[in-house]
């Protein structure tokens, strides 16, 4: 298909209270009153930025797993965004992409955020997720892997005598703080520019169990960096449809990847 429509959530969340967040999400999506085919949901929509992983980490059978099938299909949309998932040991900050069929994929955040001791509670993820739709490749990741461009970056394949990239959309959830947004914009449209795509960036509101304060300055960015959409500083559900023909024009016009190194990354 030509389009995608996507709805981003910025929403405050209650500090490590999974029913009010999650009654929060669900009349938040109701209320969405256009078609959609994609709600993207924060970084932890379900706790916050906790790291209190002995108490609210849950299985991969647990509660949020359960309300994300329900909510998909009542809705019949796709629904993503990550919270914290105990593995037998292990815990991960795990992105879900839930399908309405009650099928998803799953990513697990490869940078962990040391600053704030995310590494010393959390396993690091090893593989990316692209997931596909109607056409449309969409490449999810989660708040500090901004930072690392290496492991957004597209390699292109050469397929029919042309140059065909990973990805068309670049996802990022997120709980990245106010203090630091002007990282958080710049480096989302950096992301959209260096690799032809469309980046969407979801991030929460409001303070944290920590007194820390997010702006949100959640964001939809065009393959040339032109923003699209922002909002800061108050909760927002915003719909988009992107363009797959602009898309593809601007790669015809300004054909950068093919110029570009080719990489192998060492886990």
């Amino acid at each position: 298909m030509s389009t995608l429509t996507i709805t981003t959530i910025q929403s405050d969340l209650f500090w490590e209270d999974v029913v009010s967040n999650l009654n929060s999400f669900e009349a938040k999506i109701k209320s969405i009153d256009t078609k959609t085919g994609i709600v993207v949901l924060p970084e932890m929509f379900s706790t916050g930025f906790s790291m209190n992983t002995e108490k609210h980490a849950e299985t991969m059978d647990g509660y949020t797993l359960e309300w994300m099938k329900r909510v998909s299909k009542e809705n019949k949309i796709i629904l993503t965004g990550s919270l914290m998932i105990k593995e037998k040991e292990q815990c991960f900050n795990r992105l879900i992409w839930m399908m309405p069929n009650g099928t998803f994929g799953y990513y697990d955040k490869r940078h962990l955020f040391g600053y704030g001791e995310e590494d010393k509670h959390f396993s690091s993820g090893n593989k990316r997720l692209i997931a596909s739709v109607n056409g449309w490749k969409i490449n999810l990741q989660i708040c500090y892997d901004l930072r690392f461009p290496v492991w957004s970056r597209q390699q292109s394949q050469y397929i029919n005598e042309a140059f065909t990239p990973e990805y068309d959309v670049l996802i990022y959830v997120a709980n990245w703080p106010e203090r630091r947004n002007h990282a958080w914009k710049t480096l989302l449209c950096a992301r959209a520019m260096e690799n032809q795509c469309y980046v969407v960036g979801v991030n929460r509101v409001g303070k944290d169990g920590n007194g820390i304060y997010h702006s949100g300055d959640s964001i939809v960015v065009d393959p040339i960096g032109e923003v699209l959409y922002h909002m800061a500083d108050k909760e927002d559900i915003f719909t988009i449809t992107l363009d797959k023909n602009s898309l593809l024009e601007t790669r015809a016009r300004f054909p950068f990847l093919k110029d570009a190194d080719q990489f192998n990354i060492e886990l």
